[in-house]
């Protein structure tokens, strides 16, 4: 059983004086109960107009795990006054903080969503906000699962426990970025009835490609299932309640949490049946829960893999902002003020996109389903996505490399960081947005490492969007790195897409690479380089094998520009960074062998 204790036990917390100091002079429940709610006039970590409590209740598995969760609603409101439910679930509403321990001085809802009580302002629109912990985090029991079965059943008991609440319409909504956007991504697989709306910045749309790539395991392979278990291990703050402290300490008092953890996420296999169970992408087939989704083409952490299908997948309504942009929010601004997606409107396009589908209010302004930003920086709304007016496949030529991993590999490592113990997928890129310097080594004079085939320059503007896929027949075992360059008329070429596999034995091996939007300029080739991986983004085994491509050939979707609708937005900050970290000028551009058009013909 998970352990229990007393939650109505007292503890010394601290209130503000009128100058803002922290002054030990009052005592007060430290749980905040459905008797007792607590408000920002009682304790400044809850937000203005709120008034917290907190709920523990169990998971929907029939195991033993206990879920925490922090509820916030609006004050003027009424204990049993009903209200539509937003709902966020993951592992960073710990009260001590997200990744670390914050420096908090006294117990108090995470802030990690404060931006969207307050930008959206939720408590004055009368809508009620609940943060759960997944097992193993927080103040919850059991074992951390990265978003497996148990997590699973996680998600599915905050839904159910969120509807049936005696101050809940009935009627839930999911929000959240990075890991608890994955939470909303798997709820829809899970086709829970009283979830109406899931808004999903930036998830990862198959689990298994956070940390490997076909077979190739990426840099953080290891790092990030031991980041999250220093998480889900974090001391809970003094003034927590017994039963809040009891359940956080779970996880140190049982040992195979960590241990079945790291085994567990080191199978590169992505048939494997813990690896298949977390196959969103696939498993989203069918679902119907309206779903709003941000995702950025150029990511340096969660990157857009199997988007493509897993919107092909789900069968409800779709509306998605994507674009050039790196793992950041819909609202968040840069140093200079500057919103890092480029578009404006966040918080108001997605109160229309609950008030929709939460309280059936028809919104008063039509807001584009899909809003995209191509490489050039250009705003276009769209239907879907992707829209293509042509796919088609070309011939690559044939060619050989050493897969030794090259030196350019080794360069790139010597300047890799060694993984950090606070790694976490929230906050620090993935090692493997590559520097100018290191972009320069891997170009096309790179010896013995990698082969080259190039389009017919573009005879107008052209749009390879969707995730193009590639297909090899090769002799040799080993690994492979596939790798689309626009070249300039002047050699100047950008590296806008890149996948990586382990070759199969059969020596035929298909793979896709991530999804694009990126817009060729009239008289830019399209330059794909094959060779050995090279990159500090992944962690390959080189075989030293030379690999003879007997048989290469790329499926590309295509789009004609000419035909974009625009819409509001702005050149996304991030666009130009990777531009420069990714580009560099190539010396010995080949003969063309495969059309680059609109139409595959002529």
């Amino acid at each position: 059983m998970s352990p229990v204790a007393a939650a109505g036990a007292l503890a010394i917390i601290t209130s503000l004086t009128a100058g803002g100091l922290p002054t030990a002079a009052q005592a007060a429940p430290a749980a905040a109960t459905a008797d007792a709610p607590i408000t920002h006039e009682e304790n400044p970590r809850v937000p203005v107009g709120a008034a917290w409590t907190e709920a523990y209740f169990p998971s929907s598995d029939g195991s033993d795990v206990e879920l925490h969760a922090d509820v916030l609603r609006p004050a003027n409101l009424p204990a049993d006054a009903k209200t539509p439910v937003i709902l966020s679930v993951g592992p960073y509403f710990s009260h001590a903080g997200e990744t670390a321990p914050a420096g908090w001085d006294r117990v108090g809802p995470s802030a990690r969503f404060q931006d969207l009580i307050d930008g959206a302002r939720l408590m004055e629109r009368g809508y009620t906000f609940v943060m759960v912990d997944l097992r193993g985090f927080g103040g919850s029991t059991g074992c951390l699962d990265f978003l497996g079965p148990g997590e699973q059943a996680d998600i599915k008991a905050a839904v159910e426990w969120a509807a049936s609440q005696p101050w809940s319409t009935g009627k839930v909504g999911m929000y959240g970025k990075s890991y608890d956007a994955n939470t909303g991504l798997a709820a829809n697989t899970l086709k829970l009835k009283p979830l109406q709306a899931i808004v999903s910045q930036e998830p990862t749309w198959n689990r298994y490609n956070y940390l490997y790539s076909n077979g190739v395991p990426r840099s953080n392979a290891t790092s990030t299932p031991r980041s999250y278990y220093s998480i889900a291990t974090m001391r809970p703050l003094a003034d927590e309640s017994d039963h809040y402290k009891a359940n956080a300490e779970y996880e140190k008092t049982h040992p195979e949490c960590e241990s079945d953890n790291l085994t567990n996420t080191q199978n590169p296999d992505p048939k494997s049946s813990f690896w298949r169970a977390r196959d969103f992408a696939s498993r989203a087939a069918g679902s119907q829960t309206p779903l709003f989704v941000t995702s950025g083409f150029i990511e340096d952490n969660t990157k857009p893999e199997e988007m493509q299908k897993y919107l092909a997948n789900h069968q409800g309504p779709e509306r998605g902002w994507i674009g050039q942009w790196e793992h950041v929010r819909g609202n968040e601004t840069n140093a200079k003020g500057q919103l890092k997606m480029g578009r404006a409107g966040w918080f108001d396009e997605v109160m229309r996109f609950y008030d929709e589908h939460l309280r059936g209010i028809e919104p008063s302004v039509t807001d584009p389903a899909f809003s995209i930003e191509d490489s050039l920086g250009n705003w276009r709304a769209q239907p879907t996505w992707p829209v293509t007016n042509d796919a088609y496949q070309v011939r690559l030529s044939p060619g050989q490399y050493i897969d030794n991993g090259s030196n350019a590999q080794v360069a790139a490592r010597s300047m890799a960081a060694p993984e950090a113990p606070g790694w976490d997928i929230e906050y620090t890129p993935e090692a493997g947005s590559l520097t100018t310097d290191q972009t320069a080594l891997l170009s096309a004079d790179a010896p013995g490492s990698s082969y080259w085939s190039w389009s017919t320059p573009a005879s107008e503007q052209v749009r390879i969007t969707g995730s193009p896929e590639v297909t090899l027949k090769t002799r040799g075992q080993g690994n492979v790195w596939v790798r689309l360059w626009d070249v300039a008329p002047d050699g100047k070429a950008t590296m806008f897409n890149e996948n990586v596999a382990v070759l199969d034995h059969s020596g035929s091996t298909s793979f896709e690479l991530k999804a694009t939007d990126w817009t060729f300029e009239p008289g830019h080739q399209l330059g794909v380089q094959i060779g050995t991986i090279a990159s500090r983004g992944w962690r390959p085994v080189p075989s030293g094998e030379t690999i003879t491509v007997t048989d290469a050939r790329l499926v590309v979707e295509v789009q004609d520009p000419r035909f974009d609708s625009p819409t509001q937005g702005d050149r996304s900050p991030y666009l130009d960074t990777y531009v420069r970290a990714n580009t560099t000028t190539l010396t010995n551009v080949g003969t063309p062998t495969f059309p680059l058009n609109v139409s595959k013909q002529g």
